[in-house]
């Protein structure tokens, strides 16, 4: 069965897809604005795995509604939230059998409710695959550790083609970079270079 996993780059999602590749056909997609050139670190990555790799294209009002919800909440949560809903919408209305994400048992932000994800599953006809579901952080970090090259830094500074990446950028063209360090709290990222 063919599955697309959504892909940034970075350990969590890196970690579902070599947890996937024994029972699907994994192919890495990236969902993106076209803001950045952020999956081009992912597509090299998604090589470096030896898997295949896509990106697929939001609409620009997806973008625009989260960067205004963020705005308005102070926060990234709920529009983080949203891009991701939508992102799993495109990869599940393309030719995959099942669609999945690298989303944690313990992550606040992106999460996908049982409804949410039975309404994906009925709607497109594709299974939503969730193989991080039962791990927590430090249960993926361990794993990540034995498995996973990876580099470590501030977001801002981290090329990882996750929605936060474009978002970050738009929200600066719309407004300013004072909005981005108001909504955004410090954290840090990371993203993966290869296997151990």
């Amino acid at each position: 069965m063919d599955l697309g996993l959504l892909y940034s780059g970075g350990k969590d999602s890196s970690l579902a897809a070599l947890l996937l590749e024994d029972f699907y056909d994994v192919t890495l997609v990236t969902a993106t604005f076209g803001v950045l050139d952020a999956h081009e670190h992912a597509r090299e990555t998604a090589a470096e795995l030896g898997f295949d790799f896509e990106t697929v294209e939001l609409d620009d009002a997806v973008a625009a509604e989260a960067v205004d919800r963020m705005m308005a909440d102070g926060y990234p949560r709920n529009g983080i939230q949203q891009v991701h809903i939508a992102a799993l919408e495109a990869v599940a209305g393309t030719a995959f059998d099942a669609v999945a994400d690298g989303t944690r048992r313990d992550d606040r932000v992106p999460s996908v409710s049982r409804a949410q994800a039975q309404s994906l599953e009925d709607r497109h006809g594709v299974e939503y695959i969730v193989p991080l579901a039962g791990f927590g952080r430090g249960a993926v970090d361990a794993l990540v550790e034995e498995t996973l090259d990876v580099t470590t830094g501030p977001s801002e500074e981290i090329p990882k083609a996750d929605y936060e990446t474009e978002l970050r950028t738009l929200l600066a063209r719309e407004h300013d970079e004072d909005a981005v360090a108001d909504v955004f709290p410090d954290h840090t990222q990371t993203y993966v270079t290869g296997l151990r």
